[in-house]
């Protein structure tokens, strides 16, 4: 894993969740990639959204808990971005994989005890769904593995647009 240089993760202004993580991994993707020339990369970017807000990672306690009550007891959406660059001749592909999610209601006591615990600060939206707040978690529909931070049967579908058989293991795949 190499971190990306130079990457803003802001949204625009009026910028959908899709377009959002979709410009991002691709920046990112861009960004590794030339450190890297010759080399095929893969960058990715995920968000939450809900009601028209677009939740990234939580700064602090205090933003984490906003973001927590604000999912409880709806539905969200997680949108991931994947982007392959490389090598040199292919053009760079990208997708987004969209899943809803729906939180059960939470209570004030459930998230001042998940603050504590280090999942909700590294996590689009400020949850974790392989961890604590999967108890939390009602339902969803689309991709589980898109919410837990990589959507790999989008990865390669991708990985087979790029280099057609590669995703079927006929070469250095990813």
């Amino acid at each position: 894993m190499v971190k990306p240089l130079g990457v803003r993760e802001n949204p625009r202004k009026n910028e959908s969740p899709r377009a959002l993580v979709l410009r991002l991994a691709l920046a990112k993707a861009k960004s590794v990639s030339c450190r890297f020339p010759g080399h095929r990369v893969l960058g990715a970017d995920t968000v939450v959204a809900s009601r028209g807000k677009i939740f990234g990672k939580p700064n602090d306690r205090r933003e984490a808990a906003k973001m927590l009550m604000a999912l409880q007891n709806r539905p969200h959406e997680v949108w991931t971005g994947v982007a392959l660059v490389g090598p040199e001749g292919n053009r760079p592909k990208a997708s987004a994989e969209k899943t809803t999610v729906y939180f059960k209601p939470l209570s004030l006591a459930q998230v001042a005890s998940y603050l504590n615990s280090k999942e909700p600060y590294d996590k689009a939206g400020g949850y974790n769904i392989q961890g604590t707040a999967r108890a939390w978690v009602e339902k969803w529909e689309g991709d589980y593995f898109n919410v837990v931070g990589l959507p790999v049967g989008l990865v390669l579908r991708l990985l087979n647009r790029l280099n057609p058989g590669e995703a079927r293991g006929k070469g250095r795949g990813i």
